[in-house]
C-alpha cells in the first residue's frame, strides 16, 4: 500500500512538472504526458507500471463520461444528435469492419480476432482531442460534435468488443441475436441513466447541503455505470443519459454555492484523473515490448502501420457523406441546417485521436479461450493498440494547432463569438428588465418603505448603467478593460490584508469581504475564457 501511495503521488508530482512545461511550450499536456510516461518506462532500472483494465474502465472512465456530460448543452446535443449517431454508431461499425477487412485479407487474421483489433482503436478518445481542441479558439459547433460522438462512441465500440471476444472464445457468432443484445442493451441504458439522473437531483434537492451535494454527484455516475455493466452492457450510455440530465434540470434543482464549490471539486478530480491516465497509458510502453518481443520486428511495425493508415482513413471516408448526404436527401434540412464549409468535416476528420479506453480494452482481453487455449493474436493486438494511440496522439494532436491554422477555423469561431456575446447582452438587458417588473410588483404587494425601494432601484440602475456601458465599449475594450478590473481587485485585496495586519478587520470580515472578490475575479476570468481562443 505504501508503494502504491509513493507510485501515485511521484505520477501526481511528474503531471505537474509536464503540466507547467506544457504551459510553457503552449503544447497540450496530453501528448507530452504520454511521451514523457514513454520515455520513463524505457529508463533502465525503474520498476514497470502496469494499467488495471479494470480500473480505468471501472473507477477512471465513469466520472470522465458524467463530466463531460454535465458540461455538454443537451439543446446543442439533440440539435447536432443526427451527426453525433452517424459517428457514434456508424462510424465506430465502419471503422471496425474496416480494420477487420484489412486484417483479414492483408495479414491472414481470422474473422474473430480481426474483428476484436477493429473494435478496440475504432472508438476515438474523448478526452484528448477536446483538451486539444479547446484551446485552438474553435466554432462551438465543431466542439459540440466532437464531444458528443466521444461521450457515444465509448458504448457502441464496448459492446462490439465484448461480442468479439465472446465469438472468439468460444467460436460461436451469431448476427440476429448481437443485433437484438446490441439494441436493448442501449434502450435500458438509456432508461436506467435518466432515472438514475433524475433521482440523484431529488435527493440533492432534499438535501439541501454543499458537501452531501457533491459528494451525490460523485457517486452518480458510478450507480448509472456499474449496474448496466454488471449485467452485460457498456454503462457508458447510461452514464451519459446521467450526465445529460443533470445538465438540463440541475439549474434549477441546484443551489448556487453548490454550483461554484462543484466546479471546483469537479475541475480538480478530472485534472488529477486526465494527468495520471495520460502518463500511465505512457507507462504501458516497456510492459508492451516485452510482450510482443515472440513477434518479428518487421511484423510489428507491418500491422501497427496498417491498422493506424486504416483507422485514420476511415474516419475520412466515413465524415464527409455523414455531413453532406443527408443535406442532398433532404431538402428540408438543406433549408434548416445548411452545409458547413468543407474544413468543418474535414476537421472533425483529422480529429481522430485515440486513448485510454482502447488501451484497457486491449488489456482486458482474456489470455485463454473457452477450450483453454491461447487467445489469438493477443500480445500483438495489445503492441498495435499502443502504436495507434501513440500514433494519433502525438502525431495527430501535434498537428492539430496548424491544420486549424491552415483551415481557417479561427475566423469561424470569432465571428461565432460576436454573435454570442450580442446574444449575451441582449439576454442581461431583458433579464434586468423583468427584475426591475419584479421589484415593483414586490414592493406594491409587501409595502416595503421608500428608502429600501429606492437603494434596491438605485442598485438595480447601476448593474444596467455598467452593462450598458458592455455593450457600448465592445468585445475589444472589454478584454483590455478585464486585467485592469482585475488589478483593482488585487489592490482591494492587499488593502484588506494590511487592514488584518493592524487589527482593523477580523479574519472573519475579511473572508466575507475576500469571498466576494473571488467571485468577481472568477467571473472576469470566466469571461475571458469564453471570448478568447484557447
Amino acid at each position: 500500500m505504501t508503494a502504491t501511495i509513493q507510485t501515485l503521488l511521484l505520477l501526481l508530482a511528474i503531471g505537474v512538472v509536464v503540466a507547467v512545461i506544457a504551459q510553457r511550450i503552449n503544447v497540450a499536456p496530453s501528448i507530452l504526458l504520454v511521451i514523457a510516461g514513454v520515455a520513463l518506462a524505457l529508463v533502465p532500472g525503474l520498476p514497470s507500471i502496469e494499467l488495471a483494465p479494470e480500473f480505468v474502465l471501472l473507477v477512471i472512465l465513469p466520472p470522465l463520461i458524467y463530466s463531460a456530460g454535465v458540461s455538454m448543452s443537451w439543446r446543442e446535443f439533440r440539435f447536432n444528435l443526427r451527426l453525433i449517431g452517424l459517428l457514434a454508431f456508424g462510424c465506430v461499425v465502419f471503422t471496425t469492419c474496416a480494420v477487420a477487412a484489412a486484417m483479414h485479407y492483408l495479414l491472414g487474421w481470422q474473422w474473430g480476432v480481426a474483428f476484436l483489433l477493429g473494435a478496440i482503436v475504432a472508438p476515438p478518445d474523448v478526452v484528448a482531442p477536446l483538451a486539444i481542441a479547446r484551446r485552438l479558439g474553435l466554432p462551438r459547433r465543431l466542439v459540440v460534435v466532437l464531444e458528443g460522438e466521444g461521450l457515444a462512441n465509448d458504448a457502441t465500440a464496448l459492446i462490439l468488443y465484448r461480442f468479439a471476444v465472446a465469438a472468439v472464445a468460444t467460436g460461436a457468432f451469431s448476427m440476429g441475436k448481437a443485433a437484438g443484445t446490441f439494441a436493448l442493451i442501449m434502450v435500458g441504458e438509456i432508461i436506467w441513466g435518466i432515472g438514475v439522473g433524475w433521482l440523484a437531483l431529488q435527493l440533492r434537492y432534499w438535501a439541501r447541503n454543499t458537501r452531501v451535494e457533491i459528494t451525490l454527484s460523485l457517486m452518480t455516475p458510478y450507480l448509472a455505470y456499474w449496474v448496466p455493466e454488471h449485467f452485460g452492457g457498456s454503462g457508458v450510455l447510461a452514464t451519459v443519459a446521467a450526465g445529460l440530465y443533470v445538465s438540463w434540470n440541475g439549474p434549477l434543482k441546484i443551489s448556487a454555492a453548490t454550483r461554484l464549490q462543484g466546479i471546483f471539486f469537479w475541475d480538480l478530480i478530472i485534472y488529477l484523473i486526465e494527468s495520471v491516465v495520460f502518463l500511465v497509458t505512457g507507462l504501458q510502453a516497456r510492459t508492451l515490448i516485452e510482450k510482443a518481443q515472440s513477434f518479428s520486428f518487421r511484423e510489428l511495425i507491418v500491422a501497427t502501420a496498417i491498422t493506424t493508415a486504416i483507422v485514420i482513413a476511415a474516419r475520412f471516408v466515413w465524415m464527409f457523406p455523414a455531413i453532406y448526404a443527408p443535406r442532398w436527401a433532404s431538402a428540408s434540412l438543406r433549408k434548416r441546417d445548411p452545409s458547413p464549409p468543407w474544413q468543418w468535416p474535414f476537421f472533425l476528420a483529422f480529429t481522430g485521436v485515440r486513448g485510454v479506453v482502447s488501451l484497457a480494452a486491449a488489456l482486458a482481453i482474456p489470455l485463454t479461450t473457452a477450450k483453454l487455449e491461447a487467445f489469438p493474436q493477443r500480445d500483438l493486438i495489445l503492441f498495435i493498440t499502443f502504436g495507434v494511440i501513440f500514433v494519433t496522439l502525438v502525431g495527430q494532436g501535434l498537428m492539430l494547432p496548424l491544420v486549424v491554422r491552415w483551415l481557417g477555423l479561427e475566423q469561424h469561431a470569432r465571428a461565432e463569438q460576436h454573435r454570442e456575446y450580442e446574444a449575451e447582452l441582449a439576454a442581461r438587458t431583458e433579464a434586468m428588465e423583468v427584475a426591475l417588473e419584479r421589484l415593483e410588483a414586490v414592493a406594491a404587494e409587501r409595502r416595503i418603505s421608500g428608502a429600501a425601494l429606492d437603494l434596491l432601484r438605485a442598485r438595480h440602475e447601476q448593474r444596467t448603467r455598467a452593462l450598458a456601458t458592455h455593450a457600448d465599449d465592445g468585445q475589444e475594450l472589454n478584454r483590455l478593460s478585464a486585467g485592469l478590473r482585475i488589478e483593482l481587485i488585487e489592490a482591494e485585496r492587499q488593502f484588506l490584508y494590511q487592514m488584518l495586519r493592524d487589527g482593523k478587520l477580523t479574519d472573519e470580515s475579511r473572508r466575507r469581504i475576500e469571498r466576494e472578490l473571488d467571485l468577481e475575479e472568477e467571473a472576469i476570468g470566466r469571461r475571458g475564457e469564453r471570448n478568447t481562443p484557447r
